[in-house]
């Protein structure tokens, strides 16, 4: 039997601003990164303990922008928020995501439909009559990250 995927829309919601820690992931095309994320955030796991002031060490936070507005805004971020900068690993980048309003829906399934499931998520924003502001930080907030199936929130910035 199939495990069916779980979409539920979360609402709107302000979050404050975020200190991550991680690594930066940089692809020419979209399906790299189909494959360069799974393995940046499983060394990003295997490494977490380098880390230093951690606030939830399960929860895995990757960050983007749908537009970049620059070279500098290319790419995903796979991070874990802390609570200070201190000592970044070797090979790690610092990220500061500012505080931003989101709509947000929770996500049940395998991280290769994640990008599917955006479509959900941009038609309830303009039913909802709010705009999307694709050159801010999007987040996908993970509690669960394993081979087989995600939990995540996925939170898409609006005005």
């Amino acid at each position: 039997m199939e495990k069916m995927n779980s979409i539920t829309f979360i609402g709107v919601r302000e979050i404050a601003k975020k200190k991550l820690v991680g690594f930066r992931v940089v692809c020419e095309d979209m399906m790299g990164y189909g494959q360069e994320i799974p393995e940046a955030s499983m060394s990003l796991e295997r490494r977490k303990a380098e880390i230093k002031q951690l606030v939830e060490p399960v929860k895995l936070i990757g960050a983007f922008k749908a537009a970049e507005s620059s070279e500098e805004d290319d790419g995903y971020w796979v991070c874990f928020e802390v609570y200070e900068f201190e000592d970044i690993p070797d090979g790690m980048v610092s990220l500061v995501v500012p505080a931003q309003k989101y709509a947000v829906l929770n996500f049940k399934g395998h991280a290769s439909e994640i990008f599917q499931v955006y479509t959900h998520l941009h038609k309830w924003i303009t039913e909802n009559g709010y705009n999307r502001v694709p050159d801010k930080w999007s987040l996908e907030i993970y509690s669960k990250w394993t081979e087989s199936e995600d939990k995540v929130d996925l939170c898409d910035p609006i005005l």
